[in-house]
């Protein structure tokens, strides 16, 4: 059962901010000041209801399991891990929040698109460090082979 919730919370994780990156991306190219507004409320209401408790789980579910287990792929994942739940809580959380409100209020100033910046680069940075650790874990489950490296 733990492979199953930590499989499905993280998938549906990553999903979340995934989709949360690509609407901003979307809306601030093609997308009114409204439509920025609107899926920034949505990003953080609902959107941070669903993110944060998936996030919970899939670290809850990813400790309990690594308890068993040992390897370079396991130290790796825990490794990953407090960077991108520091990323998540220090950065992307603050950001989403700072640009609700800013957007809410029409100030779409220097300010906001700074903090969209960052917002985006984190952002890709936490996207990148849980496709990592997918792939990791497919690894881990056999979904995926290791891969050998071929010498000349």
């Amino acid at each position: 059962m733990p492979k199953r919730i930590h499989f499905i919370a993280g998938l549906l994780a990553a999903l979340t901010i995934a989709t949360f990156f690509l609407s901003s991306i979307v809306v601030e190219l093609f997308g009114a000041h409204e439509a920025v507004a609107i899926v920034k409320a949505l990003i953080v209401m609902p959107g941070l209801f669903i993110l944060m408790p998936a996030i919970a789980a899939t670290g809850g579910s990813g400790f309990a399991m690594a308890k068993s287990r040992k390897g370079r792929l396991i130290e790796s994942k825990k490794r990953r891990m407090p960077f991108i739940a520091a990323n998540g809580l220090l950065v992307l959380l603050p950001c989403a929040i700072f640009l609700d409100r800013w957007a809410s209020a029409g100030a779409f100033d220097t300010t906001f698109y700074m903090v969209q910046g960052v917002e985006l680069l984190a952002g890709a940075v936490n996207l990148t460090l849980m496709g990592m650790n997918i792939r990791d874990g497919m690894k881990m489950s056999g979904r995926f082979r290791a891969s050998k490296k071929i010498s000349p």
